[in-house]
């Protein structure tokens, strides 16, 4: 079975989220637009650019089906802290994650980002579980389409900034932090777009919990 990680590389290497002049649906041929969107191949772990009309297809999420649309939901959890323990707890080197449920492996995965792209951590399904049991709130992430990102910006601070996001929108940002990442820390670059990028999906996120 081809591993979430190698998957995870090929995608953002080969793929962005806006189609290239001409493109066509990967399901039924049919031409698709700049701005377009995405449904999971759950068995293969792709992410496949469809027409409207294919992308509607799999928007059931009770549906036991091949495939699963990737919706267009943004949360955000202003309240959420987490402490430097329960961060360490999680085994994850740097100050930002995004974890998604993989129904195929039947768990959840996280990845970090580094100058070789996207690292993935093997994360203890019991630390993690004990942080949903802490923060009910972050347990509504949708099975292989979602992601729930979280960031710490600084090693002693309880507070990190944190968002549930499309599984897209996570492979667009972890290609461009491999486009822009410099040195040991990434440079001024990344950092520069962890803060804009941060802010922009804040702005257009709902708040967590809300109807």
């Amino acid at each position: 079975m081809t591993s979430p990680l190698r998957v995870l590389r090929r995608i953002t290497a080969d793929r962005t989220p806006v189609a290239a002049a001409g493109e066509h649906c990967e399901m039924c041929a049919e031409p698709i637009a700049e701005a377009h969107q995405h449904v999971v191949n759950i068995e293969g772990r792709q992410l496949m650019c469809v027409c409207r009309g294919c992308y509607l297809l799999f928007t059931d999420p009770d549906a036991a089906l091949r495939y699963r649309a990737v919706p267009d939901r943004y949360l955000s959890f202003p309240d959420f802290t987490i402490g430097q323990a329960e961060w360490d707890a999680l085994e994850i080197p740097v100050g930002l994650a995004f974890f998604f449920v993989n129904s195929a492996l039947g768990r959840t995965v996280a990845f970090y980002p580094g100058p070789a792209g996207a690292t993935e951590s093997e994360l203890p399904l019991r630390q993690w579980r004990t942080l949903l049991e802490e923060h009910p709130e972050l347990d509504v992430i949708a099975a292989d389409v979602e992601a729930l990102m979280i960031r710490v910006p600084e090693r002693g601070t309880a507070h990190a900034a944190c968002v549930l996001l499309p599984i897209d929108t996570c492979y667009e940002f972890v290609g461009r932090m491999r486009m822009l990442w410099r040195g040991f820390d990434g440079g001024q670059d990344v950092h520069r777009y962890l803060d804009e990028f941060f802010r922009a999906v804040s702005a257009r996120a709902r708040p967590g919990g809300a109807p």
